[in-house]
Order: C-alpha cells, then sequence, then structure tokens
C-alpha cells in the first residue's frame, strides 16, 4: 500500500467509524432507555446485532467507489479494524460523557431495582447466587465512568478486529473478479 492509498484508507475509515460510532451511541442510549422499557432494550440488541450489517454497506462503499471495485483481504481487514477503531473511540468518549455527567447513578438504581423485586430475590436465593450478586453490586458502585469507557473502547476494538476477518473474506474483490 503506497504512501496515498494509506492516507485514503485512513480517511474514509475515520469517516465511517464516526457513523458507527452514532450507531452504537444509538444503541446505547436504547439500552440505557430499555432498562425501564423491554422495547427499547429489544432495540438496542437489535442495533448491535445489525452492525457488522453496516460495516459491510461501509465497506462495499470504500471497495467500490475509492478503490474501484478491487480490495485484498488485508486491505479490508485493516479497514474494518480501524473503522472500529476510530468507532470505537468515539464511542467511549461519548459513554464516559454519559456515566460521568448525566447517569448519576441511575442505571445503577434501575439495576439494584430489578434485582430487588421479590420474583427476582427469590430466584437469586434459590440459585444460591446471593452472595455474587451482592458483590457484583458492590464492585458496579466502585467502577468510575472511565474504567466502563475503557473497558467498552477495548471490547470494541477487539470484537472489531475479530469480526473483521469474515468481513473482509466476504468482501475481497480481486481485479479478475471485476465483471
Amino acid at each position: 500500500m503506497t504512501p496515498p492509498e494509506y492516507i485514503q484508507l485512513k480517511a474514509f475509515a475515520r469517516i465511517d467509524g464516526a457513523l458507527l460510532s452514532l450507531l452504537f451511541v444509538a444503541a446505547f442510549a436504547c439500552y440505557v432507555v430499555g432498562l425501564k422499557s423491554p422495547v427499547y432494550g429489544l432495540l438496542a440488541l437489535l442495533t448491535i446485532v445489525l452492525t457488522p450489517v453496516f460495516v459491510v454497506v461501509r465497506l462495499k462503499r470504500f471497495r467500490d467507489e475509492a478503490l474501484l471495485g478491487k480490495i485484498s483481504f488485508r486491505r479490508a481487514w485493516f479497514y474494518v479494524a480501524l473503522m472500529f477503531g476510530y468507532g470505537g473511540l468515539l464511542f467511549a468518549l461519548a459513554q464516559y460523557a454519559y456515566l460521568a455527567y448525566l447517569d448519576h447513578g441511575y442505571m445503577l438504581m434501575v439495576i439494584t431495582e430489578m434485582l430487588s423485586t421479590a420474583e427476582t430475590a427469590e430466584l437469586i436465593k434459590q440459585m444460591g447466587m446471593t452472595d455474587q450478586i451482592s458483590e457484583s453490586l458492590h464492585v458496579l458502585q466502585n467502577t468510575r465512568p472511565i474504567d466502563f469507557a475503557l473497558n467498552m473502547l477495548v471490547t470494541v476494538v477487539l470484537s472489531g478486529t475479530m469480526l473483521g476477518m469474515p468481513i473482509a473474506a466476504v468482501m475481497q474483490k480481486k481485479e479478475k473478479e471485476i465483471k
């Protein structure tokens, strides 16, 4: 890959990473609202499940418009990994901003409320998980927003790198395959 091709790849990956981060922010917003409304929780799950489709569409656009219909496996994989890297970074910043300045303990409160209902408390007791749940809630209470955001950044980058392999394998096109 020549330096101009690398610059072009990074520029497209930055734009698509920003769009991907908007998708992640929408999914996170639906998750937060979905803690009280199951429909939004389902929408959050659907958004995350459809993320690979979004990535394939954006990679196809990059391949067809910028590279005239051909892309190697390695370049496609690198593009997807960069896209997830940029998107993950922006999403982690947005998640940190929400948790540090807007949440004020809302998510923890809702989770605690859900675990405190009579049915859930009985189920937890029957499964013998009372101590584990109490410990998990204690850990959540003591986790800083930056820790959540950094954990999410690492998760997005690693999952994007791994998800990039099958996507790149499917989306690669050599010159002789062009019709």
